[in-house]
Order: C-alpha cells, then sequence, then structure tokens
C-alpha cells in the first residue's frame, strides 16, 4: 500500500480540494471566465468567483476577510496591464495585493495564498489555466490553518 503524503492538518494532500476565492473585474476577467463557461473550458469547480466593477475596487479587507473566513486561496483577476477600463484600476489592485501578501508574511501566513493574475476578456483558455494553476499552488501549501471544519 502507497503512503499518502500528510500536510499539517492531516489531510491527504491527494484528497484536499481547495477552496478558492477569485474577485474578478467585469470587463475583462470576468468575461473571460464567461467566455470559458461558453467555450466548455473546464476548470476546478472550487473557485467561486465573484464579479467586481473593476480590480481597483477590491480592498485589502476583502482579500484578508476570504481567507479568516475559510478560504484556503484568494486572487484578483483584472484587465491587461495598461489596458484597465478604469485607467489604473488593475495598477491600485496589484499594489493592494502586494500589501496584503506583505501582511500575511508579517504575521507568518504564506503570502502564496494571494495572487493577482493580468487577463483580456478574450483569453478564456487562460482564466482556465490560471484556476488549474492557482488551485494546484493551494493544493501544495494545503489547507489554510484558519479553515473552520
Amino acid at each position: 500500500m502507497e503512503a499518502k503524503e500528510v500536510d499539517k492538518a492531516h489531510v491527504a494532500v491527494d484528497d484536499f480540494d481547495p477552496k478558492i476565492v477569485a474577485f474578478c473585474c467585469n470587463y475583462c476577467a470576468y468575461a473571460a471566465a464567461d467566455l470559458a463557461g461558453s467555450m466548455r473550458l473546464s476548470y476546478p469547480p472550487n473557485v467561486k468567483v465573484i464579479r467586481l466593477p473593476c480590480s481597483g475596487k477590491v480592498e485589502i479587507t476583502y482579500l484578508l476577510r476570504a481567507l479568516e473566513d475559510g478560504a484556503d486561496g484568494v486572487m484578483v483577476a483584472g484587465c491587461l496591464e495598461g489596458d484597465c477600463h478604469f485607467m489604473e484600476g488593475n495598477y491600485r489592485a496589484k499594489r493592494k495585493v502586494r500589501h496584503a501578501k506583505r501582511l500575511l508574511e508579517e504575521i507568518g501566513f504564506e503570502s502564496g495564498r494571494v495572487e493577482m493574475f493580468n487577463l483580456s476578456s478574450a483569453m478564456a483558455g487562460r482564466f482556465a489555466e490560471i484556476m488549474e494553476e492557482m488551485t494546484e499552488r493551494i493544493r501544495k501549501l494545503g489547507p489554510s490553518p484558519l479553515r473552520k471544519g
């Protein structure tokens, strides 16, 4: 019988299905998610997509609160750099994500649980890839220490 790798919370890594919250801008990332669905591209069903008018509207408290409420990973997806529909919203989002990562590091929490991605509305394939990448990253980190149950 083959032994499975077990993480801190005694959950077999192979059996761990991470909960991920994705804050997506309406014009690009959410549109890419919608297109991925229309094209029947598969990506992990464990990602909860939250639509924002602009990625720049995400607040650091949203990112931290999602983790506090039991998400194993949080991502922000905005327009391609230089192509934000609200001029600099994606740059603001990037700064906020960077700041959230620093805060997590300061308290000894894995900063890799939070990430920022940029894509256009036509990048449905890339959206599905990002969902896979983020799921695998969080699976390797294991369940969040804040995860309830």
